[in-house]
This record gives structure tokens, C-alpha cells and sequence, in this order.
């Protein structure tokens, strides 16, 4: 059988075993050991154990549960209450400004857990009963909050840049710094257009009940104060973190696990959590998260395996060569297919399967590596909120299950929106990305 036809088969087959709701580890897993015993016979199995297990034998990987512990330490604790009360009190009175400072807080957030579903989870159950409370539409509360959940997977530390550079062998630190600014660029697009729909649909400035009464405003003040003061221990240690990355004192493993530590102990310090059952949820959540990349990390490797022994991913990344047209031609039909991708996979999965694959052509192509990182990021990011899979809207539809999941699609959509255009600035000035890497690491 001829590669194309092979590698169409094997793309149905994947895609049912995910519409029946097979999990995405193990439908790559099933799917890449059929193809690879039907093609090569049953002495692929010894190369399957080996391949799946030998995938994870890098100590680069140890930054992956580090970094998921010190976001689980992060979401299972009062953190994203305090960040959510101390913006509130700076932005919540301005017209539009409690949608706003939900994004702000999302922005924070997301540096502080790297997650996109534990964003959404940790300012979604506190900012949208607020929202709605206070007037704000809800197709705008739950966008707002969905979008700035995405933000998760590209503000540093991130987990999806650590699989990229473990993916291509490029250096960790200086996609995290690649992507500090395109972060804070997508943020601006969000609060833009969340101020834009608050003045469409109105209700945007209702009166916040809790501090109209004079005798109440100090006590308010004092408190998201205090409030303040318990998340910066939080900021000091991801900043921290981040300096010890860029400047070359640890690698991502170690930064993680110092990280980890710092962050689990300050959720202990900070917030009183000294017994079993918060640390117990802290790390359930952190093993379980974990289990789950490394499962998919493993058996896309396994795919991707099976895809070159069978001379599927030469015969495709030949013919995406062979285009004779201009690079930024090549550059849409690449951005299509990343975006396609991640409608239906998670950005771990597309990562990992097509990461190695289209840096060739894209280092072929005269593009930078880290620039393309933070295109393809964003790609994903537009996955999470958008069907069949948006993993983003099931999350806010959890939250808040009286708001219609139309309503929380059709608010979250102009925001994917703001994520194409914030491609399209990359584009035109790469400078976004590329410019303050250059800058500290020369």
C-alpha cells in the first residue's frame, strides 16, 4: 500500500476512535499499533514497548509535573480569589471594567499555573456570577473568561513551549521569553474588544452592590488590600523562576521542581492549608494532569513513529516542499492545518505529532523557530474555544450551566477572532516575538 493511502486510513481510523470518545492517548496508541503490526508484522511489538517508554526517558521531561504541581498549588488554593478581588478593586468600577479586569486577571493567572482549564476554572467560578450580578451580558462573561483562560498555554512558564522545545531541541528559555509579549498583545486584543461589546450590549455598569454604602468602602479597600498582599509572594516566585531560566542559572527541570516546592509551600504558609485534604487535591490534580501529557506524549511518539516507518510523514513533508510557492503562501496552508488540528486534538498532541515534521519546512522556508512557536500556539489557543472539542467552553458551560452553551460559543467566537488577528500582526512584525528574546539572549 502506498504511503498516501496509508496515511489516509490512518487518519479515519484515529478520527473515529476520537468521535466514539475514545480517549486521545489511547486512540493514538491503538491506531499506531495496528498500523504498525499490519504493515511490518508482530515484531513491532518489541519496538512498541520500547519506543513508549524510551519517549519519556528525558530528564527534560521532569519539568512537565513540576511545573503542573506548581499550577495545581496555585488553582487549589484562595489565589485566584485574591488576584481576582485586587484587580477588582482597581478596574471594577470603570465602565466595562469588571470584564476587563477578569482578563487581567486570566493574564496573571495563566503565568502563575500555566493551564488554560485551571484559568478558566480558578477566575470563571468568581468572575461570572459577578458579572452577571452586576448587568454584563451573558455571552460576554463567559467569553471573556473562556479567551482569557486560553492565554494559559502561551504566557510563561508554559507547558505546551516546553513540549515544543523538547519537541524541535530548542532552548526552553527563549521560547518562554518568545512568547511574553505576544501574550501581553492578545491580552490587549481581549480587554479591546471586551470594552467594544460591553458598550454594544450596555448593562456593562451596573453598580457593584457590595461597596455602595459608604460605611463599607474602607473595610472593602482594606480587604482586597490584604488580598493583594497574599498573591505577590506567588508573582515574586514565578518571576524568580523566569530569571533563573533566562539568565542561565537552572535548566527548566530544576527551575520547575524549585518551583513546585516554593509554590506548594507558600499555599501551605499563605493560606493555612495544613491538612490532608487540600494537599491531597493538589496533588491528585497534579498526577492526574501529568499521567495524562505524558500518556499522550508517549503514544504520539508512538504515531509519529509509525507515520516515518511507513514513509507517511516523508512523502507528506516532501510534498509541502516541493509547493513552488511564495512562503508566506505556505505559511496559510501551514496555519489551516494547525488550526484544523486543533479543533479536534489537544495542543499537547498536535504539538508533539507535528512539531517535528514542520520545522524543517519552516527553517527551510528562511522562518525563525521561536517566532513559529508562538504561531502555532495561538493556533491551539483558537482550538480551546471553538467546537466540536473547546475544552474552554465545556469548562465555562460547567461553571455556569443555566447560560446557554450557544450563548457562551457565540460570546467566545469574536475573541477567536482577536487571536487571527493577532497572527496576522506576527506576520507583519515578527519583531513581536523575536525582539526581546534577541534582546536578553542575544
Amino acid at each position: 500500500m502506498d504511503p498516501v493511502t496509508s496515511g489516509i486510513l490512518i487518519v479515519i481510523a484515529l478520527m473515529v476512535l476520537m468521535a466514539i470518545g475514545t480517549p486521545i492517548a489511547f486512540a493514538l496508541g491503538s491506531v499506531s499499533l495496528g498500523a504498525l503490526v499490519l504493515n511490518r508484522g508482530m515484531g513491532e511489538l518489541t519496538y512498541f514497548g520500547e519506543t513508549f517508554f524510551g519517549s519519556l526517558a528525558t530528564f527534560s521531561f521532569m519539568a512537565i509535573p513540576m511545573f503542573i504541581l506548581m499550577g495545581a498549588a496555585v488553582a487549589s488554593s484562595p489565589t485566584g480569589r485574591d488576584l481576582y478581588r485586587s484587580l477588582d478593586l482597581w478596574l471594577g468600577r470603570v465602565p466595562g471594567g469588571l470584564a476587563i479586569s477578569n482578563i487581567g486577571a486570566c493574564s496573571i493567572f495563566a503565568a502563575l499555573s500555566g493551564s488554560s482549564p485551571a484559568t478558566s476554572a480558578a477566575i470563571g467560578k468568581l468572575g461570572i456570577p459577578e458579572m452577571r450580578k452586576r448587568g454584563y451580558p451573558d455571552g460576554v462573561a463567559a467569553g471573556c473568561i473562556a479567551a482569557g483562560g486560553t492565554l494559559g498555554i502561551l504566557i510563561p512558564p508554559s507547558v505546551t513551549m516546553i513540549v515544543y522545545g523538547i519537541s524541535t531541541e530548542t532552548s526552553i528559555g527563549r521560547l518562554f521569553i518568545a512568547g511574553a509579549l505576544p501574550g501581553v498583545m492578545l491580552a490587549l486584543l481581549f480587554m479591546a474588544w471586551t470594552l467594544i461589546a460591553c458598550k454594544l450590549a450596555g448593562g456593562y455598569n451596573a453598580p457593584n452592590p457590595v461597596v455602595e454604602a459608604a460605611s463599607q468602602v474602607k473595610e472593602n479597600v482594606e480587604g482586597n488590600l490584604k488580598a493583594l498582599v497574599r498573591v505577590l509572594p506567588f508573582l515574586v516566585v514565578v518571576t524568580g523562576i523566569l530569571f533563573a531560566l533566562y539568565g542561565g542559572v537552572a535548566t527548566p527541570s530544576e527551575a520547575a521542581g524549585a518551583g513546585a516546592f516554593l509554590c506548594l509551600a507558600l499555599a501551605i504558609v499563605v493560606y493555612r492549608m495544613w491538612q490532608a485534604k487540600p494537599l491531597k487535591t493538589v496533588m491528585r490534580d497534579a498526577l492526574r494532569e501529568s499521567v495524562m501529557i505524558m500518556l499522550i506524549i508517549a503514544t504520539a511518539e508512538i504515531f509519529a513513529y509509525a507515520l516515518s516507518s511507513m514513509f507517511i510523514t516523508q512523502t507528506v513533508a516532501g510534498a509541502i516542499a516541493d509547493l513552488e510557492v511564495n512562503r508566506w503562501v505556505l505559511m496559510g496552508i501551514i496555519n489551516v492545518f494547525l488550526l484544523v488540528a486543533g479543533f479536534f486534538l489537544p495542543p499537547v498532541a498536535v504539538i508533539v505529532m507535528t512539531a517535528p515534521i514542520l520545522l524543517p519546512i519552516i527553517t527551510a522556508a528562511n522562518f525563525d523557530p521561536y517566532w513559529f512557536a508562538v504561531i502555532l500556539t495561538i493556533n491551539l489557543e483558537i482550538g480551546l474555544i471553538t467546537p466540536p472539542v473547546g475544552l474552554n467552553l465545556f469548562i465555562i458551560k460547567g461553571i455556569a450551566p443555566d447560560i446557554a452553551l450557544r450563548d457562551v460559543l457565540l460570546g467566545s467566537l469574536p475573541y477567536a477572532l482577536c487571536m487571527v488577528l493577532g497572527i496576522v500582526l506576527l506576520c507583519f512584525f515578527p519583531g513581536i516575538a523575536t525582539w526581546l528574546p534577541d534582546l536578553m539572549m542575544n
